[in-house]
């Protein structure tokens, strides 16, 4: 049959189809957006309808200078407005002056208020109570995490006391892998990009300086190689494959119920494919702590695809 009508998206909108053939009205026909507008339109009607039905009217991000939270908070500022979005820059002893420039001239792009506090107190603070039981053992992930816990601890504090939503940066390709800190980075009532995979952050985050028309995400964010800043000189890629070799695995394993038996006859390396794998399927406990967020895949964690957390299956 032919179209006859369709609605705009993401968007109120009444259509009126007559279907009287003697005299009929015209209709409209929207056009469908193009994939990236039609992502960011969704992330950005998620998180408005979700922060305003839970009755809250301002939200809190921790800006890092990263692209995630740099997209969270340009989909937070379309979504409620700026003076509703309010960033947190908490800088430690391995953040880089570039991080820190990138977080306030994203809010000031934004025109969104930041402030800054430090996490060293904090954590050094940590470091000495901890240190006679860590006596005899060499640092490792517990200090890194330690770091994200102590951000996740600021940005709840402000939540208490001014009535603000926290919106955590987490994307799906590092969620799908555990690469991140239960109760640390996770902590917060709205995950806005948990169902985008990072090569879809890095798209979405250009699209939101050419929908500007101007710069708003920082170049150097979108072309400096991803990390968590939790250690000297660390990048996403030391833990991880390049997302350009994650995504599309992570694509075909979650979305796609693919086996990584059939993933590794599509021609992906096989030592590559069984690790993901493993990886996907023994951080079920960490992502079923996570808050919930916007849905924009086929396939995305939480209602879609579950898994007992204590199992056995490897894929």
């Amino acid at each position: 049959g032919n179209l006859l009508a369709r609605a705009t998206q993401f968007s109120s909108d009444l259509s009126i189809v007559d279907l009287d053939v003697d005299a009929p009205k015209a209709s409209t026909i929207t056009p469908i957006m193009e994939r990236s507008e039609e992502l960011y339109e969704a992330l950005v009607l998620g998180t408005r309808d979700y922060v305003r039905k839970n009755k809250f009217s301002d939200v809190v991000i921790g800006l890092s200078g990263g692209i995630d939270s740099s997209l969270v908070a340009a989909v937070a500022v379309d979504a409620l407005g700026a003076e509703h979005v309010h960033g947190v820059s908490m800088p430690s002893r391995y953040s880089s002056d570039g991080s820190r420039t990138d977080a306030q001239e994203l809010a000031e792009a934004l025109g969104i208020d930041i402030r800054t506090i430090s996490i060293e107190p904090v954590f050094q603070s940590y470091l000495e109570i901890l240190g006679p039981s860590f006596e005899g053992r060499s640092a490792d992930l517990t200090e890194e995490n330690l770091q994200s816990r102590c951000r996740g601890q600021i940005l709840m504090a402000l939540s208490n006391k001014f009535g603000w939503m926290v919106l955590t940066t987490g994307n799906k390709s590092e969620m799908a892998v555990g690469y991140f800190t239960i109760y640390g980075d996770s902590v917060g009532g709205y995950a806005v990009i948990k169902d985008l995979l990072k090569l879809d952050v890095f798209a979405l985050s250009r699209h939101v300086n050419e929908r500007a028309g101007r710069t708003i995400i920082p170049e150097s964010v979108l072309t400096k190689p991803p990390s968590a800043e939790l250690r000297p000189d660390q990048r996403d890629d030391q833990s991880l494959p390049p997302y350009e070799v994650l995504d599309p695995i992570l694509s075909l394993y979650v979305e796609q119920d693919r086996t990584a038996s059939e993933i590794i006859d599509l021609g992906h390396p096989e030592d590559v494919v069984r690790r993901i794998a493993r990886l996907v399927d023994v951080n079920e406990y960490k992502r079923r702590q996570c808050p919930p967020g916007v849905r924009v895949s086929e396939k995305a964690f939480g209602k879609d695809r579950r898994l007992p957390i204590t199992n056995g299956y490897r894929g």
